[in-house]
């Protein structure tokens, strides 16, 4: 997957040449020719048989035929949010009314009017780089993106072009990012953080039931700052709109502490877990999850293979 969207990303030039002339292209020509796209990329790759295992490895519930068709959809939303990312965000300014539709917004405004900012937590799914745009309309708005990939890197210094802010996990020293994650939260502002990013130095925790390693920043900030997390998912409706939900605040202070932050993870875990199996085909890391999961040995500790220990996990 890496390697496909990086024979997309790679000339910045020939993608914006492009995007004038898809731009001359009805939304509904477009859209046919993406599914086109996808349904190559489906048959005429080993891309259907690592996704269409992974599934049933994590959606046991569902039959050969469910896995068949979600790992079609799964494609096709990868290869629709790409070319809204690349060709078409440029038109997103004046677009919102028609392209994002929302619920549950007022969770968040409520969670702000206490004073201590609030993290928007969701996983890597729909199209997570269209809705930390709208946020960053809205609000005063920051994210944790990792810039260690070459292939993703175009995509990200897209959005940041758009004014779309992000600090970066990957060239960032980790206590540098926390402090400024906690001055931008205390002033009020709203920190959008994606919780399945994996990395083999991350924290041990529990995700479908299995141990991988996940990142502990949203549990700390809101155990010790009192920061609400506002439980997000966004998923792709029909064509190029969009539908975005914002669930009621979770105060992680009144159950765990400093010690028991794991526990508060996992909690969070769950719920992008409950994310995923209410729409699978939205989930951008089917083509690897299966690299993220501990071998569990005494300690739970594991063992990693090289490929593992790459920083090629990221999005």
């Amino acid at each position: 997957m890496y390697e496909w969207i990086a024979k997309v990303t790679a000339d910045r030039q020939a993608c914006e040449r492009w995007a004038r002339r898809c731009g001359l292209l009805p939304r509904s020509v477009m859209a046919a020719l993406c599914r086109m796209a996808a349904l190559l990329l489906y048959a005429g790759s080993g891309l259907r048989r690592k996704v269409q295992g992974n599934m049933k490895e994590l959606l046991p519930e569902r039959t050969a035929q469910q896995i068949r068709k979600v790992g079609f959809r799964y494609t096709e939303n990868v290869v629709f949010a790409l070319y809204e990312i690349l060709l078409e965000s440029h038109r997103l300014p004046g677009s919102e009314k028609w392209r994002f539709r929302t619920e549950g917004e007022a969770h968040l405004e409520e969670a702000l009017r206490l004073g201590r900012g609030a993290i928007v937590y969701t996983p890597h799914a729909g199209n997570f780089f269209y809705y930390y745009w709208y946020l960053c309309q809205k609000y005063s708005c920051l994210t944790v993106a990792t810039g260690g990939s070459p292939e993703l890197r175009p995509l990200y210094l897209k959005f940041r072009d758009m004014g779309c802010p992000g600090l970066d996990y990957d060239n960032m020293p980790p206590l540098e990012l926390l402090r400024k994650l906690r001055k931008h939260l205390q002033a009020g502002g709203v920190v959008f953080l994606l919780g399945d990013f994996w990395r083999p130095t991350f924290p041990l925790a529990r995700f479908f039931g299995r141990m991988t390693r996940t990142p502990e920043g949203a549990s700390t900030l809101s155990i010790e700052q009192r920061v609400p997390i506002i439980p997000f998912s966004g998923w792709r409706e029909h064509g190029w709109v969009h539908r975005m939900r914002f669930e009621a605040p979770l105060y992680m202070s009144s159950s765990f502490t400093k010690a028991t932050r794991t526990e508060a993870t996992n909690v969070l875990n769950r719920f992008m877990e409950r994310v995923i199996r209410e729409r699978p085909e939205q989930w951008f890391y089917w083509f690897n999850a299966e690299e993220r999961w501990e071998t569990e040995q005494g300690d739970g500790a594991g063992a990693h293979t090289e490929q593992e220990r790459r920083k090629t996990h990221t999005a």
